[in-house]
């Protein structure tokens, strides 16, 4: 059954660091990988693997985005409400659209919006352009965005 649940999440590497040490007898190579995975329906995370080997490093950063999934509330194919988030030097601002408008979002918060399953959405990453930092914002602005419901209930409305 595992397996079946697996199949349905999709992986996609964000990006590949490559860092070297020189060494007596020459540079030695290692790198690190950022991959997101996702299942389009709400449901995504996100994944940070080093290895000396890039095959090495993207198996152990899948592992890791499969681990660490969490769920995002959607409104219909957008988010309910706008956010703001900070991460380190990145900051992201996220506005739910109408219905057709499109994913409008850049480079590695494409990919997690992506597979989150939002559709509509006017997304703009500003300050660094790191990539790690600009998903772990993405990351934080949607685990920090609340549904209709839960807000309605703290309330105590139906």
């Amino acid at each position: 059954m595992a397996q079946d649940e697996n199949k349905e999440y999709e992986e996609r590497v964000v990006t590949i660091n490559r860092c070297s040490k020189v060494l007596k007898g020459g540079r030695k190579f290692s790198f690190s990988a950022l991959v997101v995975t996702g299942n389009h329906k709400g449901s995504v995370g996100v994944g940070f693997g080093k290895a000396n080997e890039v095959a090495d490093a993207i198996r152990k950063a899948s592992n890791a985005a499969k681990l660490n999934l969490f769920k995002v509330p959607l409104h219909g194919q957008t988010i309910p409400h706008d956010i703001i988030q900070k991460h380190g030097g990145a900051k992201v601002l996220m506005k739910p659209a109408s219905p057709g408008t499109g994913l409008i979002a850049g480079g590695a918060m494409r990919a997690l919006l992506e597979l989150a399953g939002v559709r509509d959405v006017l997304a703009k990453s500003m300050g660094s352009n790191n990539a790690f930092n600009v998903v772990t914002a993405t990351k934080k602005a949607l685990g920090n965005i609340q549904s209709r419901d839960s807000i309605l209930r703290k309330r105590g409305l139906k």
